[in-house]
């Protein structure tokens, strides 16, 4: 595992065990053979539809889905993971160290409790501070940072707005000075304005508490203007993964392609050349043979449906599940 990543995965999987106990017992696949590095200090985009397992792998390397094949290192200069081995104290710690922000600011917090409450919540249940003084000073000290005022403290989150109350969670997440944060399309459900508002404090909280974030979204607009690498997703497995600039300049898988081109443009005569996908993401439980993509794919050969492809570096940084990404990109 390089000095320079944060969490490794290889060959990673998690299934679920559907149908009856008896007969007819499958295996649901959400995330299938996933192969990638996150560095320390990144903003990892992971994109793709619904369906595609993102939300999945985010909860397989927080510990929360059960890690089924493969392997998942966790590593950031003071402890070292085995994130499928966890248990007892190490488990109790890597919670510590690895936090998740909601996608819904509305679900993700009680309305019973006080602001103050809902921040300090971790710190009580963790056992990191020893005395109500420190709980008050460590949640005053991410209030702060996260744009909330002290009289915010004493309210119930009903008094909020939406990007008040993501501001929220975001200091309830970052309250236990974690290294790795999953965001799970945590500006889904906000206004464009606010949506930037969020994602600048994001940034900003980046680099001041040294954070690496796994930025879970299906807004490519954003992807390219928060992430610094992006790994695209389909039927649970990567298709393309590569630094975002060079990504969205040069992609190289079909899938990839298709997502483009559906970005709407901002100038109303330019009508794209938006490439349909005909069809829906395959069931994991029943999977394709040969390649996942080439039911839907428009440059599928027998080759495609026969032989499935693996992960493959094209250039540095950049790797690609294709059979025939080579002769696609010279016919660009």
């Amino acid at each position: 595992m390089n000095s320079d990543t944060l969490i490794e995965t290889k060959n990673l999987s998690v299934g679920f065990p559907v149908g009856g106990k008896l007969f007819n017992k499958r295996v649901l696949k959400a995330v299938n053979e996933v192969s990638l590095s996150i560095p320390r200090g990144s903003f990892f985009g992971v994109v793709g539809e619904s369906g595609s397992g993102k939300t999945t792998f985010g909860r397989a390397l927080l510990n929360a889905a059960p890690i089924t094949g493969g392997t998942a290192h966790y590593d950031d200069g003071e402890v070292n993971y085995d994130l499928g081995e966890l248990a007892g104290a190490d488990l109790k710690e890597y919670r510590r160290r690895a936090q998740l922000i909601f996608q819904d600011p509305y679900a993700a917090l009680s309305p019973r409790m006080t602001v103050r409450d809902i921040i300090a919540e971790p710190l009580e249940v963790m056992g990191l501070c020893d005395t109500r003084e420190e709980v008050d000073e460590r949640v005053r000290e991410i209030a702060g940072l996260c744009r909330l005022n002290l009289e915010h403290l004493r309210r119930f989150p009903h008094a909020f707005s939406g990007g008040q109350r993501q501001r929220i969670s975001i200091a309830r997440a970052l309250v236990s000075k974690p290294r790795f944060v999953v965001a799970d399309e945590s500006v889904a459900a906000l206004d464009v304005s606010i949506q930037a508002d969020i994602l600048n404090l994001l940034k900003s909280l980046q680099d001041e508490m040294g954070l690496t974030y796994l930025f879970i979204s299906h807004d490519l607009s954003v992807v390219a203007h928060t992430c610094d690498h992006v790994a695209v997703m389909y039927l649970g497995q990567i298709m393309e993964s590569a630094p975002t600039r060079q990504l969205f300049n040069s992609p190289r898988h079909p899938y990839t392609k298709a997502l483009f081109s559906a970005i709407p443009s901002l100038d109303p005569d330019d009508r794209g050349k938006a490439q349909k996908l005909e069809g829906e993401i395959p069931s994991p439980t029943n999977r394709p043979s040969g390649c996942q993509f080439h039911t839907r794919c428009p440059f599928a050969t027998d080759l495609c449906r026969r032989e499935e492809p693996h992960l493959e570096t094209c250039e540095a940084g950049h790797a690609v599940t294709c059979h025939r990404w080579r002769e696609l990109q010279l016919a660009d």
